[in-house]
């Protein structure tokens, strides 16, 4: 009886620690969803959290659960997957993200989780625990999601100049103010579909693991969706400022209009990616599409460096979380088993 109730209670921790990462998800990915409506000035900072919260959450509303169950069924064999796993999974996915936040870097949260499971499995069970079909399509949208963030967000801000090419600035100006708020609700409702069902994905592994949930499922327990999208959009409420100061003033100076052109190229990468049960980056796609819209006015108005900068963070994100879920499963497994 008391060893059931230990369990238990490792379990209920996991959860809480799974929820303060979601939490950290929101607040470190809150730039991905507001930087540019807050650099145009179309929306004050506290407007813009509350705005892109609201989203994040309604978003429990319009996605299936297809993210989640690549999360939770595609990418780690069954059967491997125990409470040291997930622990260790979510210590390197956290610990990469206060390091980034910190410094002010917009790396993927998305990405830090995976190369946290990643980690974790590998130094439990080999590489050959792994689904490579999973991993692969994960680590293949590292590059095409900002590249069709960057494609779609050029494309669109093409689209609109030639469009608009007889208006006045000023009235352009009105009118993509107004228009940036459908495209900041837009991306903001694509990330809290693609990012809280990452969440919802680890601790729905971690019950099938511990035997709370069947594989039979098809779906979690409503709780977990429920809490963990409550979750994303409170970490969205509060904003990670320093990587909106990165993602809205440092790569390009954005207009009403190139906000909207990027937040609507990155709103559609992100549906995609959703239905497709795909677990992207926001970061990765924001930031694509943001360098694509700065590009179509010239190449000078892109801080390279800067984007340079961000792309070997998203490069090391993986691996970087990887090795620290590594040592904590070792660490956990050490002291708890």
């Amino acid at each position: 009886m008391e060893t059931v109730q230990a369990a238990l209670w490792v379990v209920i921790l996991l959860v809480a620690l799974a929820l303060i990462f979601d939490f950290m998800n929101g607040f470190h990915d809150a730039a991905n969803s507001i930087a540019t409506v807050v650099s145009t000035g179309v929306l004050k900072p506290g407007q813009a959290v509350v705005f892109a919260a609201f989203f994040n959450f309604i978003a429990i509303f319009v996605f299936h659960l297809s993210v989640a169950a690549t999360v939770g069924k595609g990418i780690v064999q069954p059967g491997v997957v125990d409470t040291h796993v997930v622990f260790g999974a979510l210590v390197g996915a956290i610990t990469w993200n206060v390091i980034t936040w910190y410094y002010g870097i917009p790396s993927s949260s998305s990405h830090a989780l995976i190369g946290g499971i990643v980690g974790a499995v590998i130094a439990k069970a080999g590489a050959g625990a792994l689904i490579s079909s999973g991993v692969l399509k994960t680590v293949a949208f590292i590059f095409v999601s900002p590249l069709l963030g960057f494609l779609l967000g050029s494309l669109m801000m093409v689209a609109v100049a030639h469009i608009f090419r007889r208006a006045r600035p000023s009235r352009v100006d009105k009118w993509f103010r107004r228009l940036q708020l459908v495209s900041a609700g837009a991306y903001s409702l694509g990330h809290g579909g693609n990012d809280a069902q990452k969440t919802i994905g680890i601790i729905w592994l971690l019950l099938i693991a511990t035997g709370y949930v069947s594989t039979a499922e098809a779906s979690p327990p409503g709780w977990v969706i429920v809490s963990c999208y409550v979750a994303i959009a409170l970490g969205t409420m509060f904003g990670g400022w320093r990587i909106v100061k990165t993602m809205g003033q440092k790569i390009t100076k954005l207009k009403p209009v190139g906000g909207f052109c990027a937040e609507t190229g990155g709103a559609m990468t992100l549906f995609l990616a959703t239905t497709l049960g795909i677990p992207v980056s926001t970061t990765h796609t924001i930031t694509g599409a943001i360098v694509g819209v700065g590009s179509t006015q010239r190449a000078s108005a892109v801080r390279w460096g800067v984007a340079g900068n961000i792309v070997w963070a998203w490069v090391l994100t993986i691996p970087a979380s990887a090795f620290v879920a590594a040592i904590a499963y070792w660490v956990s497994f050490q002291i708890f088993d």
